[in-house]
């Protein structure tokens, strides 16, 4: 199954469209703002600035956790709802399973009390009464899957959530969950790192997402900016590569195949006149069952880069051409 585009309302100026999610009826922008790095490089009114520019550019996605940084990623979300987005523009995804007050594995807690609990503190911190989507954050080998189907049962029941989806499952795990998952609370996406430096998902998880109508939220598309093509020459001082905190993530990145892919990238890029950065979203973005791209930004100039080159249509022959050197 493809994603279904739709129109958006009234247009915007970048463009956005929507797209239905998997088989249920849950319409988001394509392109998604994720939050990861607020609170930890992103300060208050850099978000603030970033979540007005992605709704005033038709964005309506927003991806939280109360694990982002310790949770003052979420709490930092809480005080820009209303006051400068209304809530109600806004699609909430959030996530429930990771304690991040617990140490080992303790963290993950998917038990029915351990993923309510969580959700009813979410609720409370960002101030709204439901999620518009609410995701399991891992799979928790301690707790029966039919019991952590019964806790989202139970949530879209009571009103709290609409949608329910999981985060980080293998191609079975998915499956699983699906399968145990039916009505009243089918699983409609799963978010996933998706780009062309990660194309693993695509051996089960993309298959297994399809064949039971799950739409795919793609994380991480740029691969921790090396798919930018700052890396080619070195690590930038003022990088994610450079922060002590950050650097493991985008060295798992800097491998000698990634550097065939980085510079393939770059080629199309020159070719169509547009940046990297834009050639490596839209790839992702096109992917079959893809529903949206999670993209974070440490501060606006780098959002409004993602938001004008999220307006690329990539050519077919050039998306062909980046499929055989990333494979």
């Amino acid at each position: 199954m493809r994603y279904r585009t739709i129109p958006m309302r009234g247009g915007s100026a970048a463009g956005m469209e929507y797209r239905t999610v998997g088989a249920s009826g849950l319409r988001v922008s394509r392109l998604g703002l994720g939050t990861l790095t607020w609170g930890r490089g992103t300060d208050g009114d850099e978000a603030a600035a970033q979540l007005s520019a992605f709704v005033d550019a038709g964005g309506t996605l927003v991806d939280t956790s109360p694990a982002y940084g310790d949770g003052v990623s979420q709490r930092i979300l809480a005080e820009l709802l209303d006051d400068v987005v209304p809530r109600d523009e806004l699609v909430l995804s959030g996530s429930s399973g990771i304690d991040t007050t617990k140490i080992g594995a303790g963290r993950v807690d998917c038990s029915r009390g351990g993923l309510l609990t969580q959700l009813d503190t979410t609720l409370r911190e960002l101030g709204t009464d439901h999620l518009d989507v609410w995701q399991v954050a891992t799979w928790d080998p301690h707790t029966p899957i039919e019991e952590v189907a019964s806790a989202l049962e139970f949530a879209v029941a009571s009103g709290r959530v609409r949608y329910v989806g999981v985060r980080g499952f293998l191609g079975w795990q998915l499956a699983t969950a699906a399968t145990v998952a039916q009505r009243p609370a089918p699983m409609v996406c799963t978010q996933v790192e998706y780009s062309l430096l990660a194309r693993g998902v695509e051996e089960e998880l993309v298959p297994a997402a399809g064949h039971h109508g799950v739409g795919v939220f793609a994380a991480v598309p740029l691969a921790g900016g090396v798919l930018t093509g700052k890396y080619r020459s070195g690590v930038p001082a003022d990088s994610r590569g450079a922060d002590e905190v950050h650097a493991e993530e985008v060295r798992r990145y800097l491998t000698e195949s990634a550097v065939r892919v980085v510079d393939a990238v770059a080629t199309a890029a020159d070719g169509l006149g547009t940046s990297p950065l834009a050639v490596a979203l839209a790839w992702v973005r096109d992917r079959p069952q893809v529903a949206s791209t999670l993209v974070g930004a440490r501060d606006l100039a780098q959002l409004t880069g993602v938001l004008v080159a999220e307006e690329l249509a990539l050519p077919p022959a050039i998306a062909a051409a980046l499929d055989d050197v990333s494979a």
